[in-house]
């Protein structure tokens, strides 16, 4: 009752069961695999959060006054200062819908050329909640923002730029 043709159609399914099974997993682990090429997305959406929150803290409130970011780097020789960007910015950033928060981490500072002597370039740490340990992979945020300030080290009060620089990380 048995002959070869029974035999050559098992083989036959085997042999197409294992070329299907071999096919699936080459399909599910080619949709998984994390690419070189989107690494950079994570970092260009945490760049793009920094950048709308220095643009949210340099907008003035009304027309004619200081932005909040221009009076604390003003007014940054105190504590309150540092204290007041580092609510502010981290309200920005770290604000997400529902009930949970980001675990963003950052160190801000503020730069400027010495007008006593253009060569120079000064700059000062404005704030931060962590230092960079090396280990972390921060993106670099800028705003310009048009101060009236003398500077440590300079003679000149003036309406100036000065670069705020914050590096944004991730915990």
């Amino acid at each position: 009752m048995v002959n070869c043709e029974g035999q050559l159609y098992t083989m036959e399914g085997v042999a197409a069961a294992i070329i299907m099974v071999f096919t699936m997993y080459l399909v599910m682990s080619t949709a998984t695999t994390y690419t070189p090429g989107d690494a950079h997305i994570s970092d260009m959406q945490l760049e793009q959060l920094g950048n709308d929150a220095l643009l949210m803290m340099n907008t003035p409130v009304s027309l004619g006054a200081e932005s909040p970011l221009q009076t604390l780097v003003e007014n940054n020789n105190n504590t309150a200062a540092a204290i007041a960007f580092n609510t502010t910015f981290l309200n920005y950033v770290n604000n997400k819908t529902g009930s949970a928060t980001d675990n963003l981490h950052y160190m801000a500072s503020v730069s400027y050329t010495n007008m006593t002597d253009n060569n120079a370039t000064w700059d000062y740490p404005l704030a931060s909640n962590r230092n960079l340990t090396g280990v972390e992979h921060p993106v670099r945020v800028t705003e310009w923002v048009l101060v009236n300030k003398q500077f440590p080290g300079d003679n000149m009060k003036e309406h100036r730029a000065a670069l705020v620089e914050v590096f944004l990380w991730r915990d």
